[in-house]
């Protein structure tokens, strides 16, 4: 047997935050508690070095690496981008909250360093194999993130939840794998593909494999009715790790769709296409209605995911470049409205104090007119109001739908009733900024660079809504 030189070119980016995250992690230990902002440094040189040699090793190629189980091609280029500069994002957003409630430790920015490594290796997997170690890494380094504030009973039992399920849906995703192996005889992504397209018809073992791995990947999305664990843990846990975890890897749960169910078993789609249709339909049904109920933002904001992974798997059933491209589109414009959102509670909390109920937005507007502003465009762009960059997100996956090729209109129509419904819950934050007293007077207490780039989320959602070509043409590159 023959091994190859592994192309070690192509994985630069992962050795050098693998080995970064090592080097923090010790680095910490030696650290003194009024230097740990040189952890938080550390951290942040780490992604902008990332992004850097990501766009170096970037090529047009499709490049396979290490005997074909790691893949670099555009789509994954372009989420890892989006990726480190989402989680440098909140690492800044983070850092204020985390050492005014004495949590301000180095294993927040390790962990979430191998959380982003685990992140990069779903989104280049090319076996079945390394999705799940990408995954495993990913979920590991979350867990504990949750868990992370120990006097809080909340948290733990968050932590708790997370890590039951997590477990019980990576078992399933897992035998979901077996039964494919089982049928193929490979882990390979493109010979999973080869083996399937060439079977006269699928047979029981098949199904179930796809079965088992619809209802794993459901789970890590989020999607009705695997969703119980999304409005615990965004509550539960420290704003600041909701804020990681309802941010970025949403990006990596979306390539490893992409990954097991297009590439994997592009040639199952009439199968998984009819369980996305009633995954998305639920998702999206449950999501607006209970959302609507919550008196608490964090929950609220929970369910509002769980209806925007709905929309999302409209673009990935449709099962067309165009419905693919699309779905790419939503998912880094929600990442990117979700950090917002979670920002601005960061930013409205202060020291003894979590900003996480609606009532803690009253009146905003008269305390500080300008974050009330940026609320506002977030909140419009979640709810999909032109001209902010989530209407033409939605819009994008409503003409996928709608395309003469998919003719899904009816599911198109469902969409539009539910965004409808939907909307209500994130007016009643504007009407609440706008129209109602606040509670108190005190001005909002965070840092100069936290200001200027909550200022900059705001903007950006607004100027790309204007300008979405630019984005949008990314993601289509991605697929063509």
């Amino acid at each position: 047997m023959t091994f190859e030189t592994p192309n070690y070119f192509a994985v630069m980016p992962e050795i050098f935050v693998l080995s970064m995250a090592c080097i923090i992690l010790i680095f910490d230990l030696y650290v003194r508690d009024h230097n740990r902002i040189l952890t938080y440094l550390l951290a942040q040189l780490t992604l902008v070095v990332a992004a850097v040699l990501t766009i170096y090793v970037h090529s047009d190629v499709r490049v396979l690496a290490f005997n074909g189980t790691f893949v670099a091609d555009s789509m994954a280029d372009v989420l890892k981008v989006f990726v480190y500069l989402i989680t440098a994002v909140v690492f800044m957003y983070s850092r204020e909250y985390l050492r005014l409630r004495g949590l301000f430790r180095g294993e927040f920015y390790v962990l979430g360093l191998f959380g982003v490594l685990g992140m990069m290796i779903i989104i280049s997997a090319h076996s079945f194999l390394t999705v799940y170690l990408g995954l495993e890494l990913m979920s590991l380094s979350m867990y504990a993130m949750v868990a992370m504030n120990r006097d809080s009973v909340d948290a733990s039992e968050a932590a708790m939840k997370y890590f039951v399920l997590g477990a019980l849906a990576s078992g399933m995703l897992l035998y979901g794998m077996s039964m494919i192996y089982g049928v193929t005889g490979s882990l390979d992504i493109a010979m999973v593909s080869s083996a399937i397209s060439q079977k006269p018809e699928f047979d029981l073992v098949t199904t179930f494999g796809l079965v088992f791995l619809v209802v794993g990947l459901a789970f890590k999305l989020g999607a009705v009715p695997f969703h119980m664990w999304i409005p615990d843990v965004y509550h539960g846990a420290p704003t600041a790790v909701t804020l990681y975890i309802g941010a970025a890897p949403k990006i990596a749960a979306f390539a490893m769709v992409m990954r097991v169910l297009a590439e994997g078993l592009g040639t199952m789609q009439a199968d998984w296409q009819d369980m996305l249709v009633i995954l998305a339909i639920l998702s999206m049904a449950l999501g607006n209605i209970i959302a609507i109920a919550q008196t608490n933002i964090k929950r609220m904001l929970a369910y509002s995911t769980i209806s925007h992974v709905g929309f999302l798997l409209l673009g990935i059933l449709a099962a067309t470049n165009n419905g693919y491209s699309s779905a790419m589109f939503y998912t880094i414009v929600y990442a990117l409205m979700s950090m917002g959102g979670f920002g601005m509670i960061i930013m409205l909390s202060r020291a003894g104090f979590e900003a996480d109920s609606l009532d803690d937005f009253k009146g905003l507007n008269q305390r500080s007119p300008w974050y009330a502003f940026v609320m506002l465009i977030l909140m419009f762009s979640m709810a999909g109001v032109p001209p902010t960059l989530g209407f033409y997100a939605k819009l994008s996956v409503l003409q996928s739908l709608v395309d003469v090729n998919v003719g899904m209109v009816w599911l198109a129509v469902v969409a539009v009733v539910f965004s409808i419904i939907g909307a209500f819950y994130y007016l009643r934050i504007i009407k609440l900024m706008y129209f109602d007293a606040p509670l108190t007077q005190e001005p909002l207490q965070c840092s100069f660079d936290m200001r200027m780039v909550m200022s900059a989320n705001g903007i950006g959602i607004l100027a790309l809504g204007l300008y979405p070509a630019a984005l949008m043409n990314m993601c289509v590159g991605s697929f063509t």
